[in-house]
């Protein structure tokens, strides 16, 4: 998989997110406590956005329709943990002062965050 820029360092205030295009996906990139994470940026339930949020304590981004909390680090719905319900996560890295994202081309298990 491919690693593609998002925005640079610095472009994303600490505790907030933004939303880019990735590989044909929506990918909500968040700074929290000086690390980025990278997840789907569309809400499971009915698609809002997940990067209009801001990052809680805990990590987590609260959906702006109904209110589903999932955590950035690893894409759980924390309202209910048990449920298995998960917004893909993508590896982010940082190359000469750009945020990077690795994003699986759309429609793959990868992509929807199903077991391969």
């Amino acid at each position: 998989m491919e690693f593609q820029t998002v925005p640079k360092v610095g472009d994303i205030p600490e505790g907030e997110g933004r939303c880019f295009p990735a590989n044909g996906t929506m990918v909500g990139v968040f700074l929290h406590n000086v690390e980025y994470f990278a997840i789907n940026d569309f809400c499971p339930r009915m698609g809002a956005s997940l990067s209009e949020s801001p990052v809680a304590e805990d990590g987590s981004v609260m959906c702006s329709w109904h209110a589903w909390c999932f955590s950035v680090k690893d894409g759980t719905w924390l309202d209910n943990s048990k449920s298995g319900i998960k917004t893909p996560t993508y590896e982010v890295r940082l190359e000469g002062g750009e945020i990077q994202v690795a994003v699986p081309p759309p429609d793959t298990p990868e992509s929807t965050g199903e077991p391969t």
